[in-house]
């Protein structure tokens, strides 16, 4: 492992967080096209259209070094050579995915206009199905069966290949997980009961019978590096993680509440700690399943440590020369590169933390 230890004040103010893993979206939303009658139907019968296929929250990626079944032999778009990258798919090579994920193509498939990018203003069309479990074969000790992807392809979740594919990409893969996730667990009306459809190219989703609609959420949730006057940060491990995975704290805003008001709430409720000065470093939206992560780095005004015993079951103060040692020991496993929470252990450290082992996912 290779540390790289921040050089001058410690305590001097941070530059906000830029090129976080999945706010890199470059792709122009192109919202006022989304209630043409017909959008969807005349995009996904345009072999120009370029069409992310997402199983449960898994999209195709190439440039992982694993190939998969050749089902379709249908030109493709948007693999990268040089490293890992989106597959995106004619709408007849879509089809043909889905088909062979096994989805019911009138039931099963949820569609959403992305947007367009790039000089050529290309299409992107999302078509969503649930993740289909794969009958076993083998016996009880067979590995996990998986569904057929095209050669020099394979399945693969966001956490994994966030940081790994283009902005383009990124931005494409975490809206489209955000956007399936939604229609998924939000199949009726929060108004009378009754089960919606999908309108606005599926941005939204309408009640027949009230006539009462709907619309994508986001939770927004305050994520923070808290720092004491001896310059440590306060990490924290919930209940139900394995021991030695530990992050920095985090919380849901509650109604009526500031953002920096919700900082020092959840670590109080959480921690026991008192923190003063608060400050924003930068969001990321995280589609696991609808929330919007505000970083955020603080000052402690106390550094008794008193877990809630509920959300945590530890919590406790790290030195950089202390984290440093446990990181490169296999005895603290931080964040995966994707998070937001990461980066802000990083920014604290004053940089790279490169980890012998893989993070936690």
């Amino acid at each position: 492992m290779t540390t790289h230890a921040a050089t001058g004040d410690q305590t001097a103010p941070r530059p906000p967080l830029a090129e976080l893993a999945l706010s890199r979206a470059t792709l122009d939303r192109d919202a006022e096209r989304r209630t043409r009658e017909g959008l969807l139907d005349g995009l996904l019968a345009d072999p120009a259209t370029r069409v992310l296929v997402l199983e449960g929250d898994r999209g195709l990626v190439t440039g992982l070094g694993a190939e998969g079944d050749a089902w379709s032999d249908a030109a493709v778009d948007g693999a990268a050579p040089e490293g890992p990258g989106l597959l995106l798919l004619d709408p007849a090579a879509a089809r043909a995915a889905v088909a062979a994920l096994g989805a019911d193509p009138l039931t099963g498939v949820t569609a959403a206009y992305l947007g367009v990018d790039g000089p050529d203003r290309a299409a992107y069309v999302l078509l969503a199905v649930p993740r289909i479990p794969v009958p076993l074969t083998g016996g009880p000790q067979a590995a996990p069966a998986e569904h057929p992807a095209p050669a020099g392809s394979r399945w693969a979740g966001l956490r994994e290949v966030g940081p790994l594919v283009d902005a383009t990409g990124a931005g494409l893969l975490t809206a489209s997980v955000a956007l399936s996730n939604w229609h998924s667990t939000h199949p009726r009306c929060a108004r009378c009961g009754e089960p919606t459809v999908v309108a606005t190219a599926g941005w939204s989703r309408k009640c027949p019978v009230c006539g009462a609609e709907h619309y994508p959420r986001t939770d927004p949730a305050v994520i923070m590096a808290i720092e004491d006057d001896e310059g440590r940060i306060l990490l924290g491990r919930q209940q139900v993680w394995p021991p030695k995975r530990y992050s920095t704290l985090a919380g849901f805003v509650e109604p009526g509440e500031s953002l920096e008001a919700a900082v020092r709430r959840e670590v109080f409720e959480e921690a026991g700690v008192r923190v003063g000065e608060v400050t924003y470093q930068g969001s990321q939206p995280w589609p696991f399943p609808s929330s919007l992560m505000l970083g955020f780095s603080g000052r402690a005004t106390s550094t008794e440590v008193t877990v809630d015993g509920e959300e945590l079951a530890h919590a406790r103060w790290w030195s950089r020369e202390e984290l440093a040692a446990d990181v490169a020991s296999g005895e603290l496993l931080l964040p995966p590169a994707v998070s937001i929470a990461r980066r802000l252990v990083e920014q604290w450290f004053g940089g790279p933390l490169d980890e012998a082992v893989e993070a936690w996912r």
